[in-house]
């Protein structure tokens, strides 16, 4: 017999369990670490964004901002391509996306590194003000997004969402739910371009994006279909991560987010 795997765990209560602990396991719950979706824009053909892709390990791995749980994305843009060095990780996805959130900053073009925090703030990779702006996002209403795992194999996965306690969206605006394929404990020795030489390491690679589900307007709650997700055979099985979020179109805020290892059992 299967079993799924849940992203966050909790066990009921026994009967009898005293008001003390009852009220115990509610201050923990509502003490738990809210998540944040921490997103770099960056390249192997830009000398300035290895410091960066050191600084997203730094923060995944630490996690240095109190209640709050930080999920990197490492988006590898194309547009460098032509400069040198073709970067293994790059697609026209994470181009596109950098590209949609230069229009919503209204800034005049693109560049890298590039942090975005929840959708809502920008910033250059690597800056020190991370930390502060993701301990900010922290405080704002967040969706509750639990993943499973409801069958796997050794070249894919089935994965399953539940939404609920999602906040209102706003005005005009629309939320979709989408799912990232990550892959972590990646290394590249570069051989031409800016960072020539260098053995450059990166976390959280987006390898897929897609579209997962619509929320319809006003719903408190979302059960996303199975997604069933083919893993390429060069991935490393291990290093893989599913992660889910929740974004509105237009005002790119992130309502909520979870992420789940996919390491074979």
């Amino acid at each position: 017999m299967s079993r799924s795997i849940i992203a966050k765990m909790w066990t009921p209560l026994p009967r009898g369990t005293s008001a003390w602990a009852q009220k115990a396991e509610s201050q923990a719950m509502a003490s738990a670490p809210a998540p944040v979706l921490v997103e770099l824009f960056t390249s192997e053909g830009c000398s300035s964004c290895p410091p960066a892709d050191d600084a997203l390990a730094e923060l995944e791995k630490r996690q240095p901002a109190r209640g709050a749980q930080i999920i990197a994305l490492g988006w590898h843009v194309d547009y460098w391509n032509r400069l040198g060095w073709a970067d293994p990780y790059s697609s026209a996805t994470a181009t596109q996306r950098q590209e949609s959130y230069a229009d919503t900053f209204k800034l005049s073009g693109v560049y890298t590194p590039q942090v975005v925090v929840d959708g809502q703030r920008q910033l250059v990779g690597g800056s020190g003000a991370v930390v502060d702006e993701v301990a900010g996002a922290s405080r704002g209403r967040k969706a509750k997004v639990e993943l499973s795992i409801a069958a796997r194999s050794a070249n894919s996965v089935q994965i399953r969402a539940q939404v609920s306690e999602l906040p209102p969206v706003s005005a005009n605006d629309r939320a979709e739910l989408w799912l990232a394929i990550t892959e972590g404990n990646l290394e590249t020795q570069v051989l031409r371009g800016e960072n020539a030489g260098r053995r450059l390491k990166h976390t959280a690679v987006v390898r897929r994006l897609r579209r997962w589900a619509a929320v319809e307007p006003g719903a408190k709650e979302l059960s996303a279909p199975a997604s069933n997700e083919d893993l390429e055979p060069s991935w490393a099985r291990a290093n893989l991560r599913a992660t889910a979020f929740l974004q509105e179109q237009r005002s790119r805020r992130i309502l909520g987010a979870a992420t789940l290892s996919l390491e074979a059992r």
